[in-house]
Parts: C-alpha cells; sequence; structure tokens
C-alpha cells in the first residue's frame, strides 16, 4: 500500500513538474507501474485458476460453483479492483485493445446467443504464447476451463478485448 502512495505521488509530481516536450524513453515510474500492473495481473490469473475444473452455477462465485462473470468478479475483487458483477457491463470497463497486444489479465468478451446481440460471456486471459491466446472462464456444460481462442466456437463468437488494469 506504501508502494501504491508513493506511485501514485511521484506520478503527480512528475506530471505537474515535467515539461510539456514529448519523449519516446520509459521512465522509472512507468516501468515501476508496468511492474505492477504485471504482477496484479500475474495474481488475479494465478486465483482465477484455483477454480480450474469448478462446476457451472448461474450466479456462483466459490468452489461450489461458478459463472463466468463470477469468476472475473471475484479474481479482480481479490485484487481489490471493483468489477460489476455481470460481463456485458464489464465490457465497458478498461480500454479496448487490439487482439495482437493481448496479454495476461485482460477480458475478452463473446456473444454466445445468436438472438441477442449483447455480450454475454466473458474469460480471463491467462496466456498469450506466440500470437495463441488462452483463456479461463466457466462455461454451462464444462464448468471453468481453459480454453484457446483459435478453437472454432470461440473464435467465431469473440467481439473484443478489453484491458482494466
Amino acid at each position: 500500500m506504501k508502494k501504491l502512495i508513493l506511485l501514485i505521488f511521484l506520478s503527480t509530481f512528475l506530471i505537474s513538474c515535467g515539461s510539456s516536450r514529448k519523449t519516446t524513453s520509459t521512465t522509472a515510474v512507468e516501468k515501476t507501474s508496468n511492474n505492477s500492473n504485471s504482477k496484479k495481473s500475474d495474481a488475479i490469473v494465478k486465483y482465477a485458476k484455483t477454480f480450474n475444473g469448478t462446476k457451472y452455477k448461474f450466479g456462483g462465485t466459490t468452489k461450489k460453483g461458478m459463472d463466468c462473470s463470477g469468476l472475473v468478479y471475484i479474481s479482480y475483487q481479490k485484487e481489490g479492483i471493483t468489477m460489476p458483477r455481470v460481463s456485458r457491463d464489464m465490457a465497458s470497463k478498461g480500454k479496448k485493445i487490439s487482439l495482437s497486444k493481448t496479454n495476461k489479465g485482460d477480458l475478452l468478451f463473446f456473444k454466445t446467443n445468436k438472438n441477442k446481440n449483447t455480450i454475454n460471456h466473458v474469460g480471463l486471459v491467462v496466456e498469450n504464447k506466440k500470437g495463441e491466446i488462452f483463456f479461463i472462464h466457466a462455461t454451462s456444460s464444462l464448468g471453468v476451463i481453459i480454453s484457446s481462442l483459435e478453437e472454432r466456437y470461440w473464435n467465431n463468437v469473440f467481439v473484443e478485448v478489453r484491458r482494466v488494469i
């Protein structure tokens, strides 16, 4: 917590006291921030993986049963990040990024209902391995599993990827 407060203070100081000249180098504060975000993403993913194999339960957020947005909700909450509870509302958080820039901890959103044109599924990226994106999510048939975005079904219903942290 002290590091976070120090980081915020330093960021504010550097922004208010810096010149208006653009620079392309990465500052120590940016490196610390990126490193901090990376550690947070690692922790979020690690916690989410503890639910691998948990059966599906609509509205569930425990080892007794989990749904897709519940998995993301509690994984982010464990790291002090408040998220909406429903996947379509989660899709308004953070910033939309290109699929090629996807990293661990980013969120993938899907429209799996052909009758409704709305986001209704979310997955948490666990790895981007040479462009193949793996994500953990809860499916109604198999519970919490890790899938690849290269799987035909998930690739066909994919909508967007967003970075929250």
